[in-house]
């Protein structure tokens, strides 16, 4: 398997899926990262294949009692307390090496597990059905004695208990279910799991900027279905927030929207929530940094 390895995603949707085959996980709110452990160390990869091991050093030496040549996907989170905490699990992300080591010594990070890429003795079983990597997952955890912060994440086939789940674990943090077939294949790039949130948003990739960008007035993002439109002005902290992101990525160079609104175009791996319902429109409603 090659570096960086491409994620499955999944498709939001309003109701809970029912049916046959269906395995529910909760969703928890934090920052997806692919674990890959080498010969000699551990890398850890964002959803868009940039290299993070450093903001998550903490997380990197617990995956060193991994076997070499495994390659897991999950959610980093960070609890604040007892309760998992999205803007502490952001500021890690965003931080220098420096900084990440002090955020980690007050909130050490958590790994949530939900699915197997690359196993030592089987090679590539992105082929497998789910059911088949999530067994797998299951005992290499249990054979090498893994725990946190490194554990699987939840899962259940009673679509009552993942319902309690989806009602009762929203005050610790858990944002919903992901829902995934049974017998299905880890098929990269591809939209094949569903999600069901408590808050009606979609995630977006931010694409550029309006203003100085170190003090950003909006965000071009691009949406689910390919559009890129900007967001409605950014409030005083979501615009401090974003701003060294952006003043990271060089000058970057003036693009349009399909509306024909200017903004400068940038590289940079940053991903956002907008409003669900504000999708429609030419500007955007933006709630925060995913």
């Amino acid at each position: 398997m090659d570096w960086p390895v491409s994620v499955a995603l999944a498709q939001a949707v309003q109701t809970l899926p029912v049916g046959a085959d269906l395995h529910y996980e909760i969703k928890l709110d934090g920052h997806r990262l692919v674990l890959w452990r080498t010969a000699e160390t551990v890398r850890l990869q964002t959803r868009s294949g940039r290299e993070v091991t450093s903001a998550w050093m903490d997380l990197a030496l617990t995956g060193m009692q991994l076997p070499a040549g495994v390659v897991l996907d999950g959610e980093a989170v960070v609890y604040v307390n007892g309760r998992v905490d999205f803007g502490a699990a952001q500021s890690r992300a965003n931080s220098t090496p420096a900084r990440a080591r002090e955020l980690a010594a007050r909130h050490p990070a958590h790994y949530g597990v939900f699915d197997v890429l690359q196993h030592p003795e089987h090679g590539d079983v992105r082929g497998w059905s789910y059911v088949r990597r999530r067994a797998l997952l299951e005992h290499l955890l249990e054979e090498y004695g893994i725990g946190p912060p490194i554990q699987a994440v939840p899962t259940t086939t009673d679509v009552v208990l993942a319902r309690v789940w989806y009602e009762a674990l929203q005050p610790q943090g858990v944002e919903g279910l992901v829902v995934k077939a049974g017998s299905s294949t880890y098929r990269g790039g591809s939209r094949q799991w569903k999600k069901v949130r408590h808050a009606e948003t979609v995630d977006a990739a931010v694409v550029g900027y309006t203003g100085p960008a170190g003090r950003p007035r909006h965000l071009a993002v691009r949406l689910p279905d390919g559009r890129v439109a900007l967001s409605q002005a950014l409030k005083s902290p979501l615009s401090a927030q974003v701003a060294p992101l952006l003043e990271g990525a060089g000058p970057g160079r003036q693009a349009r929207t399909g509306g024909g609104e200017r903004y400068r175009a940038v590289d940079v791996d940053v991903w956002v929530e907008v409003l669900a319902g504000t999708t429609r429109h030419a500007v955007v409603t933006v709630t925060r940094l995913r």
